[in-house]
C-alpha cells in the first residue's frame, strides 16, 4: 500500500523521508535530475490534475514521463501571463519551473506572484523549481511554506553524491544535512 493511499492525500517525495505535501507552497532548489526522478517515480502523480508552467525555456519537461490524460502543460512568456495562469488554477499539483527572464523589466511583479503562489498553495501542492538559486527566485521563495535544497556532496572518491539541506529558524539544533528553512 503506498503513502497515498494510507494518507488519502496527494505526496510527492523528493528524497527518502523529504516529502511535499498538499496544501503547501514548496521552493525547491535541486539538480534537474533529482526532480525529474521524484516525478517520474510517482506513479499516483497520474491520478492527480498536474499543472506544469514553464517560461521561455524548459529544462525538465522532456524527461518527464507524461502518459497521463491530467498532465497539463502550460508557457508564460511574461511576468503577467505567469500571474494570469495562477489565477486560473484549479490542479492539485503546481509546478512550476522557474525561469528568471520573465522578469526582465517586470521585477515589480515578483511580490504579487510570490502572493499568489502562496494563495495557490492552499488548495494545491505548489513547487517553484530552480536547478540555480538567483535574485528572483530568492524573492519568490520568501512566501514559500518550505524552502528545500538539495546540492551534489562529493563523497571522496570522485562520485557525487546528493545530500539534502533543510534549515529550520525556529529550531536550536540542526542535524547535518537534515536541515528545514520554514517561512511562517
Amino acid at each position: 500500500m503506498s503513502e497515498w493511499e494510507i494518507s488519502g492525500a496527494m505526496l510527492i517525495e523528493l528524497r527518502k523521508g523529504m516529502t511535499l505535501h498538499p496544501g503547501t507552497f514548496n521552493a525547491v532548489i535541486a539538480p534537474g535530475k533529482v526532480m525529474v526522478s521524484a516525478l517520474n517515480s510517482n506513479t499516483d502523480l497520474q491520478r492527480f490534475l498536474f499543472l506544469y508552467v514553464s517560461g521561455n525555456y524548459s529544462q525538465l519537461l522532456s524527461s518527464i514521463s507524461r502518459s497521463s490524460k491530467n498532465f497539463e502543460v502550460r508557457r508564460a512568456f511574461t511576468a503577467h501571463q505567469l500571474f494570469t495562469i495562477l489565477k486560473e488554477v484549479s490542479h492539485t499539483v503546481v509546478l512550476l519551473e522557474h525561469d528568471p527572464t520573465l522578469f526582465d523589466g517586470a521585477e515589480n511583479m515578483l511580490p504579487q506572484i510570490a502572493g499568489m503562489l502562496k494563495e495557490v498553495g492552499r488548495e494545491s501542492l505548489v513547487i517553484l523549481y530552480t536547478p540555480s538559486l538567483d535574485r528572483s527566485f530568492s524573492v519568490l521563495m520568501r512566501q514559500a511554506d518550505h524552502i528545500i535544497e538539495i546540492t551534489p556532496a562529493d563523497n571522496g572518491s570522485g562520485t557525487t553524491l546528493y545530500r539534502s539541506s533543510r534549515s529550520s529558524r525556529h529550531s536550536g539544533v540542526i542535524p547535518y544535512a537534515q536541515q528545514t528553512l520554514e517561512v511562517s
